[in-house]
């Protein structure tokens, strides 16, 4: 039995986009958007040069399981909203996998959290 969700051998990545936008926490989100209303989703990343991490789009691998999840809709209608500013309600990769109770994927040593407050 798999306790983390892991990386498939083959795999598209045909929903969710790439967007860059001028967030205080992050700079580049993968960002879900459907009738004007949008949900950006961001994974932290660690630098082994600089020994420093920072928040980014997900991995290419994730953008379809989550989007074809059967309870992906109601969560986006929950969470999303229409941009401000080109800035979207904003969750990490761990909040909405445990949301839709997706296995995580493994936590790394040197990765921080949001708490449940909006991002």
């Amino acid at each position: 039995m798999r306790y983390h969700f892991e990386k498939p051998p083959i795999y598209l990545s045909m929903y969710g986009q790439r967007y860059i936008c001028d967030h205080p926490a992050y700079d580049r989100c993968t960002l879900y958007e459907h009738d004007g209303r949008g949900l950006a989703v961001i994974q932290q990343r660690f630098d082994p040069v600089t020994k420093s991490t920072c928040w980014t789009e997900i991995d290419d691998w994730l953008t379809d399981p989550l989007y074809l999840h059967p309870g992906f809709r109601a969560f986006f209608d929950s969470r999303a909203a229409e941009g401000a500013d080109g800035l979207y309600p904003t969750v990490t990769i761990r909040q909405i996998m445990w949301a839709l109770k997706m296995k995580p994927i493994p936590k790394q040593p040197w990765e921080t959290v949001f708490d449940h407050s909006p991002i």
